[in-house]
């Protein structure tokens, strides 16, 4: 069970007003911290954030000399005597002051990162979870705390999770109320579009998106670096700035800027789909008189993708593959063995509806079709026609 984005906005304040402590699980670059910003924004509350995982133990309550001539005493013999107090976290003495300052504005202090900070560290903090409490300061009433997480192996949701984290005291999961976070493409993109005249996200990049809406957070992924949403929004910036440079200096770049983020196979595959606008072929093309042409002219990159977003985009009006099996088959049949392998499997998996139309139809075309996708996708050895 997880919840979207959008479903999260609601729910974490539904929780902070129960009085209860919301803990947000998720992986890495979901944008768990820019939710809870958003809710803080929804709910007119100030927000201040700890990294829970750069914190070290004491850095809460460290006693240091104050800073004050008053804070020190002067001896007749043996020189002069700091009065140590203990000094509490710059982020712990703002949010007082704010209290102090708007005691009926709300305030949230959001614990990012909690399971990344040592156990010592989260055992000092279970007291401003549990009993709201740092030493012998209280908590303000106005204070909501939030907590934020990346998976462990021992949450139920993620037996496979390989993050270094330290799993949460009992005691912690026994007083929080987990809230897995789980992608969204469409809550994404309506964050990404922004306004018309100034979208958050790059128009290729969300196109991009669009048509490979699995790239956006891979849950299988090979590499030390792969996609994440906070990873498109650097792709983002990144590819604006070298669409500001001439063209023969970032086409040599763009492999490298984009793996640097997305990892070599998708940092590759962007760049091909940025270096082909203008030039990309469509399903219309495909259709054309021309689509052969043009499609023999087309990188393996391109062919590929073509093909992919004909396979779900089926229920666009003159698109059916059923409609069109021989002419699907002609041109999938020029991908190379790995390309037909990927196709195959992407009809299998993520099109059902293309599967079930040409198995439906009494059209030999389609049922060419359906058998050498069933080759193709079985055979042990791809390099086998």
């Amino acid at each position: 069970m997880a919840l979207t984005y959008q479903q999260l906005l609601v729910a974490v304040p539904a929780v902070i007003r129960a009085g209860n402590v919301p803990n947000i699980v998720g992986d890495a670059g979901l944008g768990k911290t820019a939710l809870v910003t958003d809710v803080a924004c929804q709910m007119g509350a100030v927000m201040y954030t700890t990294v829970v995982s750069l914190v070290e133990k004491g850095d809460l309550a460290i006693p240091v000399p104050p800073l004050t001539s008053d804070s020190f005493v002067d001896t007749r013999q043996y020189g002069r005597l700091a009065n140590v107090q203990y000094g509490y976290a710059d982020t712990l003495l703002r949010i007082i002051r704010q209290a102090e300052a708007e005691p009926n504005r709300p305030i949230i202090w959001l614990l990012d990162e909690f399971n990344r900070g040592t156990q010592a560290v989260q055992s000092e903090l279970m007291n401003l979870v549990l009993q709201r409490r740092v030493n012998s300061l209280q908590l303000p009433g106005s204070v909501h705390l939030v907590i934020a997480e990346n998976p462990d192996s021992t949450m139920e949701e993620f037996a496979d999770s390989d993050y270094a984290v330290a799993p949460g005291d009992a005691a912690i999961k026994d007083r929080t109320v987990r809230l897995v976070m789980r992608p969204s493409l469409t809550d994404w993109l309506t964050w990404a579009a922004g306004s018309e005249s100034h979208p958050q996200i790059e128009p290729l990049v969300q196109q991009y998106l669009r048509a490979h809406p699995q790239q956006l957070a891979p849950q299988e992924h090979g590499d030390d670096l792969y996609p994440t949403p906070r990873s498109w929004e650097r792709v983002s910036r990144n590819l604006t700035e070298l669409l500001k440079l001439p063209a023969d200096q970032w086409r040599q770049l763009a492999v490298d800027v984009f793996s640097g983020d997305l990892g070599p196979s998708v940092g590759v595959e962007f760049a091909e789909y940025v270096k082909q606008q203008g030039q990309e072929l469509t399903v219309d093309v495909l259709l054309s008189p021309t689509g052969h042409q043009q499609f023999a002219n087309a990188t393996e990159f391109g062919k590929l993708a073509v093909l992919k977003l004909w396979v779900g985009h089926n229920d666009h009006d003159g698109w059916k593959i059923a409609d069109h099996a021989a002419l699907f088959l002609d041109y999938a049949r020029q991908l190379s063995p790995d390309g037909q392998f990927s196709l195959a499997t992407a009809v299998g998996e993520s099109s059902q509806q293309v599967a079930e139309e040409l198995v439906a139809s009494d059209k030999e075309d389609a049922a060419q079709l359906v058998d050498w996708l069933a080759h193709v996708a079985t055979r042990a050895d791809r390099g086998d026609e």
